[in-house]
């Protein structure tokens, strides 16, 4: 099976190029104002067209507001969302796009195997689960968490595609890949020169090694 690839936190029509050239599946866009990769729905629109077929663009949001996903939704037209925050089901599901939901792992309550795995059972209909390290600023902190709490979540045979997140570099991916054999994986400030700003050969680096693995 192929490790799919998506790079998070792109904020330049070169990253964008640079990232799609080293083999990017996805690429990702955020919108949550807490974070220094955090676009104007003007400006991701812009972006948008920069993104070739077959390069799907997920659309990032924490503890968005309805409105403000719906006005990424219908100005950016994204592939995909991505509650990154504390979003319940309900909210997940309202706008009946399909989404990846993301899980701070180590968090209070996600910080067991069987913990997180409970957590994850309300969403079933996501697309995928992303697992992410626990942090103040809801990713991109560059933390990598203990794999082993993936355990009870790889064993249930309703879980979810897995894409892994947290910590992963180009020095890293490979054995990551290795022991968890995850659907795809998700790298941003693993392949930036500072934070928004990609380094293509960094995201070279980083394809490689998945690829490699």
């Amino acid at each position: 099976m192929r490790t799919r690839i998506k790079i998070c936190g792109l904020t330049r029509e070169t990253d964008i190029a640079a990232a799609v050239q080293a083999g990017a599946d996805a690429i990702g866009f955020v919108f949550h104002p807490g974070s220094k990769r955090c676009l104007a729905v003007d400006r991701a629109a812009q972006l948008r067209r920069e993104v070739p077929a077959f390069v799907d663009v997920v659309a990032l949001f924490v503890n968005a507001a309805p409105q403000t996903v719906q006005a990424v939704i219908d100005r950016v037209q994204p592939d995909l969302l991505q509650f990154h925050g504390d979003e319940s089901p309900e909210i997940c599901r309202q706008s009946g796009r399909r989404y990846l939901r993301a899980f701070r792992v180590g968090a209070p309550g996600l910080d067991t195997p069987e913990g997180l795995a409970a957590y994850c059972r309300a969403y079933g209909d996501a697309a995928g689960w992303l697992f992410d390290s626990y942090s103040a600023g809801y990713g991109g902190s560059g933390l990598a968490f203990d794999h082993r709490l993936l355990s009870t979540v790889q064993a249930e045979s309703a879980s979810r595609p897995l894409v892994l997140s947290g910590g992963l570099k180009p020095e890293s991916v490979a054995q990551a890949v290795r022991a968890v054999r995850p659907w795809a994986v998700d790298v941003s400030s693993g392949v930036e020169i500072e934070p928004g700003i990609k380094s293509a050969q960094r995201m070279q680096a980083f394809v490689a090694a998945v690829r490699e693995a």
